[in-house]
């Protein structure tokens, strides 16, 4: 670290990791990102990288080791082999039979029962009633999503619903070291369904079945590989869902367009809803040298978030930034990451939640979000809302 006094946050900002100030971050990322884009943190000994184009360095460049990265954010835990914990050459071995289950292939072949499982979904909604977008459609969306992708059998889905949302608890680096020991619990019990669930899957043509047949991992890597698709990717899709029709329901000219929206278009509602308030806020990583950035210096060893959250309102790259256009095009948002780990459940979020929104504000044109102050939970990995309560009005 530089002999220079560390930049501190004015007076009137909250720090965003601070509990007061992680219902509303960005105020304090647009500082950093003006004044002080590689900033160190004293308070957690990290540096954030807040502007767009460095963020994507941090991504993109080899000299940001993401295996370090997550081995300095995981405590005591002992990490699974996955795409997550590992970097090339290791990381591009696990990658491409991890491709077989969240791949654009694995979703095409699943994509016609999701599109059923999303109308039932919206059908049986009450007209008129009243529903919470994370209990009621966040979470159905994304277990009934895992169930098609793992041919779980309906018995089986709410077990495995209740282990994949308390071991989601580990998505949060800063989780109070009590959670963290049920959240590594719950990892174990869900590693364990997973095992026996693959071990035993009855239809051979669900993406599953194609995993945990590859004989290019070993039944450790395997089991990593399927962890990290329930810990990073269920709860980011469920909690997306509350996100985005939070920023979605105020605007009515907005919902109205969603409503006539076709595929493509949804897709690019989805990604500007996505680079608004991503589930994923940051991903760490740590220099193996030290590397100079646009916004300063990192020296060897550092412990670095990339600040997605922060650089998908960057100025410098997107107009009017703090504002929504569901029609943005082009959209580089870093919301799936970038570079060797760039999400590979991309192609399933954006096509559910391209069936789901349009779908439901179709249904109910009249729908409704609540009046005051956006319920964020306290965590700070996912970004997400406690509750949504939404007024659904009459059906079309």
């Amino acid at each position: 670290m530089s002999t220079t006094a560390p930049v501190r946050l004015p007076e009137h900002l909250i720090h965003p990791f601070a509990p007061a100030g992680r219902a509303d971050p960005h105020p304090a990322y647009r500082w950093l990102r003006a004044n002080d884009p590689v900033h160190y943190d004293a308070a957690s000994r990290l540096w954030l990288v807040t502007g767009h184009g460095d963020c994507a360095t941090v991504l993109r460049d080899p000299r940001f080791s993401a295996a370090q990265g997550q081995r300095e954010r995981a405590r005591d835990d002992a990490l699974p082999p996955s795409m997550l914990t590992t970097d090339p050459p290791d990381h591009h071995r696990l990658r491409a039979p991890g491709a077989l289950l969240l791949g654009p292939a694995a979703v095409r072949s699943v994509a016609a029962r999701l599109a059923a499982d999303v109308d039932a979904l919206v059908d049986g909604l009450p007209a008129g009633g009243r529903v919470d977008a994370v209990a009621d459609l966040g979470r159905p969306l994304a277990t009934a999503v895992y169930a098609r992708l793992f041919g779980l059998p309906a018995e089986q889905s709410r077990r495995f619903e209740a282990l994949a949302r308390a071991a989601s608890v580990n998505l949060d680096p800063m989780v109070p070291p009590a959670r963290a020991a049920l959240g590594r619990s719950a990892a174990t019990a869900l590693t364990h369904f997973l095992d026996g669930h693959a071990r035993t899957v009855a239809d051979t043509e669900v993406p599953l079945a194609a995993l945990a047949a590859d004989d290019r991992l070993s039944r450790a890597e395997m089991l990593g590989v399927l962890s990290l698709a329930v810990i990073g990717g269920w709860q980011p899709l469920a909690e997306f869902i509350g996100n985005a029709l939070h920023l979605l329901l105020p605007d009515r000219a907005a919902v109205a367009a969603l409503g006539r929206a076709d595929e493509d278009a949804a897709r690019l509602a989805v990604d500007e809803l996505l680079r608004l308030e991503a589930p994923i806020p940051f991903t760490a990583r740590v220099t193996t040298d030290r590397v100079e950035l646009d916004g300063g210096v990192l020296p060897a060893g550092a412990r670095v978030l990339a600040v997605l959250t922060a650089a998908n309102r960057d100025p410098a790259v997107f107009a009017d930034p703090d504002a929504l256009h569901l029609d943005r095009s082009p959209n580089p948002h870093l919301g799936f990451g970038g570079g060797p780990h760039f999400c590979l459940a991309a192609p399933l979020v954006r096509q559910t939640a391209a069936l789901l929104l349009p779908r439901l504000v179709r249904r109910f044109p009249a729908l409704r979000g609540p009046a005051g102050a956006p319920d964020w939970d306290q965590c700070l990995v996912p970004r997400r809302l406690r509750a949504l309560p939404i007024e659904l009005g009459g059906a079309a």
